[in-house]
């Protein structure tokens, strides 16, 4: 079996929802549902929770996780989260040795199921260096996705004139956070994801929900309870 390690990485200073990553959902903290997640992989000899935050490490401890303190300097809100698993991942080595397989579980997707995560950990082979997930986009760079340049004008973001119907562009995805799969190995070596060879494994748009403010907690919230 790949010696397989998760990371859940969790600051404490979210602003889109003030404490995002311990509220409620479905009767357990939002970072309890990836915990939980990754318990159920048996492939997964180890999980971490990297953070900054005593209160996040605290509820962590009790599902019976290991503890990165992650510095402050990795978890402000411009620190690119891509520090903290080279971070995260170093602190793992020297505490508790070399392992094969890097998966990343965020808090922010509490909908995706058992299922997705074993197709992102079967992608990674030896032709791909990470994986990451999305759905399909309803929204096209080419027909009906826009900016507004400095003198107010709307141009499309891809304006070649190449396309008048949307059905006759390229297919686009957009990209989600259920799940990121790498080797340790690319990660330390590398400074962002577009550097490696990329696979993308699709995912149901009601099982992809990225939460991020309160609407799309209330959303997540909508969808579950429609399931149950």
């Amino acid at each position: 079996m790949i010696k397989t390690r998760a990371f859940i990485f969790a600051r404490g200073g979210s602003k889109g929802i003030i404490g995002k990553n311990l509220v409620k959902f479905n009767g357990y903290p939002l970072i309890a549902h990836s915990i939980l997640l990754a318990q159920k992989l048996n492939c997964i000899e180890k999980i971490y929770v990297s953070t900054d935050s005593d209160q996040i490490a605290d509820v962590s401890i009790k599902y019976g996780v290991s503890i990165i303190k992650r510095p402050k300097n990795l978890a402000t809100d411009d620190s690119p989260e891509w520090l903290s698993w080279q971070h995260a991942i170093k602190n793992s080595i020297v505490n508790d040795g070399d392992f094969a397989r890097f998966l990343s579980l965020p808090t922010t997707s509490p909908l995706r199921i058992e299922s997705d995560i074993k197709k992102c950990l079967d992608a990674l082979n030896n032709k791909i260096d990470i994986v990451i997930t999305a759905t399909e986009s309803k929204r096209s760079p080419w027909f009906n996705m826009t900016t507004i340049d400095s003198n107010g004008l709307t141009k499309l973001v891809i304006n070649d004139g190449s396309y008048v119907r949307r059905q006759d562009t390229p297919n686009c995805f957009d990209l989600s956070t259920v799940a990121y799969v790498s080797t340790p190995k690319f990660i330390l070596k590398n400074n962002r994801i577009w550097e490696g060879n990329v696979a993308t494994v699709l995912i149901p748009p009601e099982r992809a929900i990225d939460i991020d403010n309160q609407l799309d907690l209330d959303f997540a919230r909508f969808l579950s309870n429609r399931k149950t």
